[in-house]
């Protein structure tokens, strides 16, 4: 390690938690104590729309037991309690191997959220991607988080790419550190609870919905203070004057489909820093993925909420990573509501773990200190849980004996 980098790290190990750390964690001591407190304080229909996967939520049951049926074998023998877990990713350090995931919609959960995550892991120094379906601007995040921030695409193929290119061309502006093509929503599928909720394709507020906000005042004054959720990157193309839900029917027009092999290569040429590809389940997927020079590859099966069928990610983290490992960065979402499964990600061959979900329940909980409370939260128990297994480093709890039973053969 260099002085300069050694520097940094000593930085970010210097990274102290929020003021209200330790008094929000007696109350919420773990992600399913904000998923409990989560719909007292929102509206039902934001909390839906936060919580649900596709269909019967069966694709979210299964990535959760995935990360439970994964047992570690720890060795003892060494007296470093907490461990650092500083990271680098694409060559950029930070402070844990943990990020915040793309969400759509987030501040429907909760008004203003995207701003209130990129604060947060700016203060943190963890990575925080921004879905181009989100409640913010690229330019408005690059100014809360410019040192961790990343960017998700999706693909808009009208008219050449046109708005897809000019999504670049903002974000090389902005100074985004990565930049991540999203390959697994071909296509728009069901999600029961948030359609019994009363979201469709439209915000269009019903009787039974204002009653919800009526009786949710301190979701109310975020509302009022932050407006409408609404799909703000993707305003300045619309027409002129389009309002909220003809912004969301403008950006639902212009994409669809899964970016194919040759539009990855030319978004890949288009854009110089550091690419990943999010939504890749099969190492085949990965090794044409790396071919055409893509840095990272990004296991998601979204989060179980395009469709049940699919295979958890984590399972399918450890043939990835033997197949593309020593070329790509292995990142990984779908399931992570704890360090214990951050850890977990690890062990079986990811670089680093990014988390959505949970940073929802988070927001709803508690609203823009949310997001602070959860990314201390993770690395807290990822340092105490290295620490309980006895790995004295990131390093060492990648080559900890594991059982995995769920590990796809393909």
């Amino acid at each position: 390690m260099d002085d300069v980098t050694a520097k940094k790290a000593a930085a970010l190990s210097a990274v102290t938690p929020h003021k209200n750390f330790a008094k929000w964690h007696k109350l919420y001591p773990t992600t399913a104590w904000l998923r409990r407190e989560a719909p007292r304080r929102v509206p039902r229909f934001s909390f839906e729309y936060g919580d649900t996967g596709a269909g019967n939520d069966i694709g979210i049951e299964h990535n959760w037991a995935a990360f439970d049926n994964i047992k570690i074998v720890p060795r003892y023998g060494v007296t470093n309690a907490l461990p650092p877990v500083d990271v680098d990713l694409f060559g950029t350090l930070y402070s844990a191997p943990i990020g915040i995931a793309p969400m759509g919609g987030p501040a429907l959960v909760w008004p203003g959220a995207d701003l209130f995550m990129a604060k947060a892991a700016q203060r943190a120094r963890v990575p925080y991607t921004l879905g181009v379906a989100g409640g913010a601007t690229i330019e408005e995040v690059a100014r809360v988080a410019p040192d961790v921030f990343w960017l998700q695409l999706y693909r808009f193929w009208k008219n050449d790419h046109a708005i897809g290119m000019d999504l670049v061309r903002r974000a090389t502006a902005a100074g985004v550190k990565v930049l991540t093509l999203t390959l697994d929503v071909p296509v728009r599928t069901t999600r029961s609870r948030e359609t019994y909720a009363g979201l469709a394709s439209e915000f269009k507020p019903n009787a039974r919905m204002i009653s919800e906000m009526l009786v949710r005042p301190r979701w109310l004054l975020a509302l009022l203070r932050n407006g409408f959720p609404r799909f703000a990157t993707i305003g300045q193309y619309a027409p002129k004057g389009a309002g909220t839900n003809e912004v969301i029917s403008f950006a639902r027009s212009e994409m669809g489909g899964a970016f194919n092999w040759n539009e990855v290569a030319r978004y890949r040429d288009a854009w110089k820093g550091p690419m990943t590809l999010k939504g890749i389940l099969h190492p085949r997927d990965a090794e044409k993925a790396v071919s055409l020079g893509i840095d990272g590859i990004w296991v998601s099966n979204h989060g179980g909420r395009q469709i049940e069928a699919l295979v958890p990610s984590i399972d399918a983290v450890p043939a990835i990573a033997a197949a593309v490992g020593k070329k790509a960065t292995i990142l990984v979402d779908s399931g992570i509501r704890s360090g214990q499964d951050v850890l977990r990600a690890l062990c079986v061959g990811a670089d680093a773990a990014f988390a959505g979900k949970s940073f929802l329940w988070a927001v709803a909980a508690l609203g823009d200190e949310g997001p602070d409370q959860l990314v201390d939260l993770y690395i807290d128990e990822l340092r105490s849980s290295l620490g309980q297994i006895g790995a004295l480093s990131l390093a060492e709890a990648r080559e900890a004996t594991i059982l995995h039973p769920g590990a796809i053969k393909f």
